[in-house]
């Protein structure tokens, strides 16, 4: 498949630099011969689904790790961060009077792109960690090593990740009722009484569908999806398969894929890969975005503006998302858009505190939703929704919110391996805010 998806002489940005070309080989020989991670169908649901969310009739959550790794691909970890998602889901659900798409970043996050491809720390300069699928985090010559076989590790532990998630989701977990009484103990504590209110409402929407004969039992189940930054092509392609039905290229390694901000590049490896596969895909743009770069990439990867295809995620920061969002939006109207608009309110604001702690202010991520919201009901366009990093574990990475986490407490749960995410009580207040 690898032929169909070499783009002759394209430049691959963040690409890890692999000592061992056999190894390489055999592992790409191994994830080539391995069943697909997702289905191809399932993919077209999802296109199907964001297509609603661009025209209004759905809201997306996009949710999960910066970093996915192997040591937290445990049974408990995976639940907690499905609950996180389930219950921001149901308040948004409520908030918004349309059904929720619910997408996890996970099952395929174990890469990252890096500023530097080497990192010192006391005089020793080692290569970069570039996310568990590449190396290990160990500040060590060996552990920083990239090692293909990791690849292989990287599909096994999202295999794992997807079967437990569509177990939870499809087995009663996802059962409405009892994401709702989750939810109710979240406004009972003190910090949160301020949304005891929508709780009420919620309750009381739920009991008016109970007293109608509302099938609760068909809600007992939902739908989830998987998706990731598609960084790595070393792993992206192997899994590329064509799909019997139609004769398309899919990417198999999750149902949604997207194009970070340091890899968007028109002329280069990773623009075109995502142009050759059906999944629905999504580009990161932030304040470096200009008019005609998005009329450009509109044209490459979705020439035909069918909806669902294409989804542009911005990140802007919470200062400059009301004056840089309004001519992307405007430029893409004007180039026949039919994109999905998705909000990340993460990596526009992220700081050093005066502990030396990479970290988010609370209230600068409310502060950019609150943009997205405002620069799309000035234009008259459709907010399509938005995308999270967060975990279910009651971490201390990002400072502020109900809780109210200071610089001091970060040295307290601070285990994300990349960026700071928001923990899972940061989670469920901001989807109260944005409901």
């Amino acid at each position: 498949m690898t032929h169909l998806l070499d783009g002759p002489g394209r430049p691959a940005a963040q690409q890890p630099s692999w000592p061992d070309a056999e190894a390489l080989k055999g592992a790409i020989d191994t994830l080539a011969s391995f069943p697909p991670v997702v289905f191809a169908g399932e993919c077209d649901v999802l296109r199907e689904r964001m297509a609603l969310a661009s025209q209004g009739k759905a809201f997306v959550l996009q949710g999960g790790d910066c970093a996915e790794t192997f040591a937290a691909a445990t049974a408990d970890n995976i639940r907690d961060r499905v609950k996180t998602i389930l219950q921001m889901a149901a308040v948004l659900t409520y908030g918004a009077s349309v059904p929720v798409v619910k997408v996890g970043r996970m099952a395929g996050q174990y890469a990252k792109p890096r500023s530097s491809d080497v990192e010192t720390r006391d005089g020793e300069t080692l290569p970069a960690y570039r996310g568990d699928m590449v190396n290990d985090f160990e500040f060590t010559p060996q552990a920083r090593i990239p090692d293909p076989q990791r690849m292989v590790r990287a599909y096994h532990a999202s295999t794992a990740t997807l079967n437990l998630v569509r177990a939870f989701t499809t087995g009663g977990y996802a059962d409405l009722r009892h994401v709702h009484d989750w939810n109710k103990g979240f406004v009972a504590t003190p910090a949160n009484a301020a949304y005891e209110k929508l709780a009420r409402d919620i309750d009381k929407a739920m009991r008016f569908m109970l007293a109608c004969g509302a099938d609760f039992d068909a809600m007992r189940a939902t739908e989830f999806f998987a998706a990731h930054e598609a960084l790595i092509l070393d792993y992206e392609r192997p899994l590329t398969r064509v799909d019997h039905r139609s004769g398309r290229l899919y990417d198999t390694s999750g149902h949604f894929i997207w194009i970070g901000e340091r890899t968007r590049d028109l002329d280069g490896a990773h623009i075109d890969y995502v142009a050759r596969v059906h999944n629905p895909i999504g580009v990161k743009l932030s304040t470096k975005t200009t008019a005609d770069y998005v009329e450009q990439v509109m044209d490459r990867l979705d020439p035909e503006r069918t909806p669902g295809r294409l989804t542009f995620i911005t990140r802007m920061g919470a200062r400059q998302i009301r004056d840089a969002l309004p001519p992307i939006i405007e430029a893409a109207t004007a180039a026949g858009a039919a994109v999905t608009w998705i909000c990340d309110p993460m990596h526009g604001n992220t700081f050093e505190s005066s502990s030396g702690y990479k970290t988010r202010d609370f209230a600068d991520i409310v502060e950019e939703v609150h943009g997205f919201f405002d620069v799309h009901r000035a234009l008259g366009t459709v907010p399509g929704g938005i995308h999270i990093e967060l975990t279910g574990n009651d971490v201390t990475e990002c400072i502020g919110g109900a809780e109210k986490i200071l610089d001091a407490d970060l040295t307290k749960r601070y285990e994300s391996v990349c960026d700071p995410r928001l923990n899972h009580r940061q989670g469920l207040e901001l989807a109260f805010l944005v409901a």
